[in-house]
């Protein structure tokens, strides 16, 4: 949790949105979260230093909650973390990453692109869009 609320708090200032998901999350709420994911963590020593959860559904991997501890953003956690979970969701059977961010997070757009996701759906909100992008894992 502690990881998780640390890596969003710089996505709610993006937001002006304190109270988004991430950081409002209880331990109840997290640990029926993990019942049946795919999602793993990297490790620096004992510290998690970065997360990242899925699950599968279908012929879909649904990635969610990329969490990177923010002295450690910019070092290939995230890119490492999605290649874990896509294999993890290839063994699984899916197909198809799917995952999403907020249009005005533009390093997580460039990190998304750069490892081969496209625009799949863009849902427009309060000030800003929830962008889709998919990937295929054949």
């Amino acid at each position: 949790m502690t990881l998780q609320r640390a890596a969003f708090v710089s996505e709610a200032l993006i937001y002006g949105d304190p109270d988004m998901p991430p950081l409002t999350q209880t331990l109840e709420e997290l640990q029926a979260e993990l019942a049946d994911n795919l999602g793993c963590v990297a490790l620096d020593g004992p510290r998690i230093v970065g997360a990242v959860r899925a699950r599968h559904d279908g012929d879909l991997l649904l990635i969610g909650r990329i969490a990177i501890a923010p002295d450690q953003q910019g070092r290939g956690i995230g890119t490492t973390l999605l290649a874990a979970v896509e294999q993890r969701g290839r063994d699984a059977g899916a197909t198809t990453a799917e995952l999403f961010t907020g249009s005005l997070s533009e390093a997580n757009l460039r990190l998304y692109q750069r490892e081969g996701y496209t625009e799949s759906e863009r849902v427009p909100g309060d000030g800003s869009d929830q962008v889709f992008l998919q990937k295929p894992l054949a």
